[in-house]
């Protein structure tokens, strides 16, 4: 499977939001589709921001691996309930930090738990693709508490922009350039 790293184009208004609600410490849902481009919104954000991100968020060990990797703590062997509680003790610390939760999708009661554990201490940005109880399991009731920030799909300019840089970046050939419209 290849990996191809596109340019990073558009998404003025909600990275303006973005900024606005990190300025606020608010939680925020980010939404969309699978391929929308959220993770990639985070990925952009993390240049301005201390976002801690968790790639996966479908595991309470994998979450973590992910946030101990950035936290600069090792697991040493520790029993999970442990390294939860001094994960939450280092977040508590981490004054400026956001959590992003990307990937969330259905939660089991225990890693709704823990997210909200996490809420309590530091902002916490969840992306997901979909914001419905069925979808998104224990952490539903929590929502109220989030702003949402949906990414909807590209306009035909926004896709030209995109499809130009990356014949820039010769990531696609330059005969892209002519299916622009086909490809929205």
């Amino acid at each position: 499977c290849m990996n191809i790293q596109f340019p990073f184009i558009g998404r003025e208004k909600e990275i303006a939001r973005l900024r606005q609600l990190h300025k606020e410490r608010r939680h925020v849902l980010i939404l969309g589709v699978e391929g929308i481009g959220k993770s990639a919104l985070v990925e952009h954000l993390r240049e301005s921001f201390d976002l801690r991100v968790c790639p996966t968020s479908e595991r309470l060990s994998e979450i973590c691996d992910a946030l101990e990797c950035s936290l600069g703590l090792e697991a040493n062997g520790l029993e999970l309930v442990k390294r939860k509680n001094r994960l939450l003790k280092s977040l508590k610390e981490a004054k400026r930090a956001v959590v992003v939760f990307d990937g969330t999708s259905w939660t089991t009661p225990k890693l709704g738990t823990f997210i909200e554990n996490v809420s309590m201490c530091v902002p916490v940005w969840l992306c997901a693709r979909s914001e419905h109880p069925w979808d998104i399991g224990r952490i539903w009731p929590l929502l109220v508490r989030f702003e949402h920030v949906e990414l909807k799909p590209f306009h035909p300019k926004e896709i030209q922009k995109l499809v130009t840089a990356s014949v820039r970046d010769h990531i696609v050939p330059e005969k892209t350039l002519g299916i622009v419209d086909w490809l929205h």
